[in-house]
């Protein structure tokens, strides 16, 4: 959240704060070199679509037609970005910053110590995941991995989503999280403080809850909580998307194959659901696509008529870093609306700060992965 002082000064000391979190620094090591040379090539769009930035409502420009022109006025524009959405998400609890994780269950594998855990995402539900921190001493950086339920990152689902468990390997403290008994119950998302009655949009709601899992992951006395990143692929790339633009504390994110802005000709990339963008209480519509017999109701086609898209969230992320694992859903061409947040970091003298990766399926596959898990690597080790 950015609070309400906007002078340049003010904006730098946020800057370089972020970037020290970040772990970027004047001079690399050279494994940090070579780290990049491997994940460069990721930040540049294509030549088929640079400086493309389509028929997007730019982010640079205020909701009075106001051009935003520098660091301080992106700071007022920032803020007005973040109001409006979750004006119209609806409004987050107060965080749950003082508790700690309930351990219930402890594991040793080669090399790391896998925990259970419960602790409370919302102020009225509890969750369990998997907490696994290398062996050794010291303060590591973590990622915190999202999807249906929390096994699958850690190798007891399908192949190339053990996100978790390939990260512990590589030295990161992980917590895997999902939404097990919603998926289960076909309802898979979070619904504040009732299904019933639901004050938040799923989706942002969902988003809440990454962030309580942030605060209760930083407590860690593992964790250095300046180093914390969110991962996660398809549903859950949708949901760490809107974690990592709606809170700023974490320090970078992958986004795997989401659908990171709205397209009604793809069915996956189907922000109209109820449990997603378009809220309303039970009965709902048939899963599937937009048509005349199976309409939305909700916030989503109000979204829609008035202009909005995720692009504007995206632009929340600046100058932090994150990587779109792209696949059927996010192709080549999701670089037009990527393009206005590389122009907002433009603004803030921040490169680099903006990957895709791109693959022909939606599923991962050992060379997304590897850049992706290379991309934290970089910025957060």
């Amino acid at each position: 959240m950015i609070i309400k002082k906007t002078t340049l000064l003010f904006v730098i000391v946020i800057f370089s704060v972020q970037l020290k979190g970040q772990g970027i620094k004047r001079t690399e090591s050279p494994a940090k070199k070579s780290t990049w040379e491997k994940i460069s090539p990721y930040f540049s769009p294509t030549a088929s679509y640079k400086d493309e930035y389509g028929k997007f409502r730019s982010p640079l420009k205020f909701y009075n037609g106001a051009t935003v022109k520098t660091a301080a006025d992106w700071s007022r524009r920032r803020k007005e970005i973040a109001d409006k959405w979750n004006g119209m998400m609806g409004k987050w609890p107060p965080f749950l910053k003082d508790q700690k994780m309930e351990y219930l269950d402890t594991i040793r594998k080669d090399g790391f110590t896998q925990y259970k855990v419960r602790f409370k995402w919302t102020p009225n539900e509890v969750t369990e995941g998997y907490l696994s921190v290398p062996d050794g001493k010291g303060k590591r950086p973590a990622v915190i991995t999202v999807f249906y339920e929390p096994e699958t990152a850690i190798t007891k689902g399908k192949l190339e989503r053990d996100f978790a468990y390939q990260l512990t390997n590589r030295g990161f403290v992980t917590l895997s999280i999902g939404t097990k008994q919603a998926s289960l119950d076909k309802t898979y998302s979070i619904y504040y403080p009732s299904i019933e009655k639901a004050q938040i949009q799923p989706l942002s709601a969902l988003g809440y809850a990454a962030a309580n899992a942030w605060y209760v992951l930083s407590k860690a006395p593992e964790v250095d909580a300046e180093r914390i990143g969110i991962m996660g692929h398809s549903f859950g790339g949708k949901w760490a998307m809107f974690a990592s633009c709606l809170f700023d504390k974490f320090a970078c994110a992958v986004w795997s194959d989401p659908g990171i802005v709205f397209n009604e000709a793809r069915e996956s990339v189907n922000y109209w659901e109820p449990w997603y963008l378009g809220y309303y209480p039970k009965p709902w519509r048939k899963r599937g696509l937009i048509t005349k017999e199976n309409p939305v109701k909700g916030l989503y086609p109000k979204l829609v008529a008035e202009g909005f898209d995720l692009h504007e969230l995206h632009a929340l992320m600046a100058p932090r870093p994150f990587l779109v694992s792209g696949g059927s859903e996010d192709p080549e061409s999701q670089w037009i609306p990527l393009n206005h947040t590389i122009k907002v970091n433009n603004l803030l003298g921040a490169k680099n700060r903006v990957a895709m990766t791109n693959r022909p399926l939606h599923s991962p596959n050992p060379e997304s992965n590897e850049v992706a898990f290379e991309f934290f690597e970089y910025f957060l080790k």
